[in-house]
């Protein structure tokens, strides 16, 4: 068996490592037998040497298989789950969780927090009064079991060498490699006990894949070692080059994606990327012969009602209020709003998406460190999108706020990352 530094030399030369080797690796430092600085030595090596796709896949099991692994395959429905890249007023799992699961296809979801300039499903969810992430993994179970769904954070059993090697790669400037990225995703991902998964690859400004290639290899990547694995895998390349819908901020954002199951808005950018990656997931979960098939299911479930009586469910069963699924007063509200204003006429051209999610975190949205505290009411209403019309004066944003202190500067950092191209 090689020691630690003959597999850092290993990688830092260009070669290959072993499954075996890989495993120990990972093992050794999640017992705590490695310590930090040898383990960012590995992280740096493969950053800039790569990895194999054989190398991927070992380093995603040695991660998924440093904690527990969920068995669903007692349920006699298929399970599906949805993931995002991240990025800017995506509260597209709040959508489809309900929708899926009122349809018949067990939804097991563990999500994460807010990450740099990108929300975070976890925070969405606690801005509805009472509602509880932080459940076991045994109350997981339950709950998949019981209401075939359950949206929960991250447990301590779940991929615990993830938990710790993310947060070594966050300091060590390694989180932008595409396998260090896919064996974190997936080792998570396949912990939940899922037989198939939905890949939602965001690429634009407000990604982390800025480019398409980039976030090409990033589904392939992704696709591949989830296919490895044995489950059925399909990614989608979507759009992030500018905020996905209205709402940029946690309350707020609910409140967007409680209208869309509600069925008051079906069209729209956020209505159909939620409905595209319903129909995959009902498509792969086997509730629809085809992904069309799979587009009328999911809008006949939201008109129906079935998806926001599941959303009610799902509330009341992690601990929060049901009753703000129809009426939004008793989210949090910001006391103050301010409209920021199109400084000339002329058509929007272009976003800034990362400025605008990084104005959301300077507000309070999101968090500067990680202790930093978040203020579930705060947030953007956009006004306008790409392509939008707009003479000088007209409303480009709403900030809802509490504290007045850093206004100015999201007002000035919003302006900056809308380009109006003068007619």
């Amino acid at each position: 068996m090689p020691t630690t530094v003959e597999i850092i030399r290993r990688k830092r030369d260009g070669g290959e490592v072993s499954a075996a080797d890989l495993s120990a690796l990972v093992a050794g430092y999640t017992r705590g037998d490695i310590p930090d600085y040898q383990m960012a030595a590995f992280l740096m090596a493969a950053f800039w040497r790569g990895m194999t796709v054989a190398e991927t896949r070992a380093l995603t099991e040695a991660m998924l298989f440093s904690g527990a692994v969920v068995d669903f395959s007692h349920l006699p429905v298929a399970k599906v789950d949805k993931h995002s890249t991240g990025g800017v007023g995506d509260k597209t799992s709040l959508g489809v969780a309900p929708l899926v699961a009122a349809a018949g296809v067990a939804v097991p979801m563990i999500s994460g927090r807010g990450l740099g300039h990108t929300g975070g499903t976890l925070d969405k969810l606690e801005a509805i009064p009472g509602f509880q992430t932080g459940l076991s993994l045994d109350t997981f179970r339950a709950l998949v079991e019981r209401l075939g769904v359950a949206l929960i954070g991250q447990t301590p059993e779940i991929a615990p060498a993830d938990k710790k090697l993310y947060a070594l790669r966050d300091v060590t400037g390694t989180v932008e490699s595409i396998p260090l990225i896919t064996a974190s995703i997936m080792s998570k991902k396949l912990a939940e006990g899922i037989d198939a998964l939905v890949l939602d690859v965001k690429v634009g400004s407000g990604a982390f894949m800025k480019t398409q290639s980039d976030a090409q290899q990033l589904a392939a990547s992704l696709t591949a070692t989830g296919e490895a694995m044995g489950k059925r895998v399909v990614a989608l390349l979507t759009d992030m080059n500018q905020p996905l819908g209205w709402a940029v901020g946690n309350a707020l954002e609910v409140i967007e994606a409680q209208q869309f199951l509600r069925g008051e808005v079906t069209t729209g950018r956020f209505a159909e990327l939620t409905f595209e990656l319903a129909a995959h997931m009902l498509w792969l979960g086997g509730a629809a012969e085809s992904v069309a098939a799979g587009h009328i299911l999911a809008r006949d479930v939201v008109a129906s009602g079935q998806a926001l009586a599941k959303w009610q469910t799902i509330i009341e069963a992690q601990g929060g209020d049901p009753r703000v699924a129809e009426d939004e007063t008793r989210l949090p509200q910001a006391a103050h709003e301010l409209v920021v204003r199109a400084p000339q006429s002329g058509t929007v051209t272009a976003m800034d998406t990362e400025a605008i999610g990084m104005a959301a975190v300077v507000l309070g949205a999101g968090r500067q460190t990680l202790a930093s505290p978040i203020d579930p009411a705060v947030g953007f209403r956009m006004e306008v999108e790409l392509g939008s019309p707009v003479a000088a004066g007209d409303a480009l944003a709403r900030i809802h706020y509490n504290d007045a202190g850093p206004v100015p500067e999201v007002e000035r950092r919003l302006r900056a990352a809308v380009t109006i191209a003068v007619h």
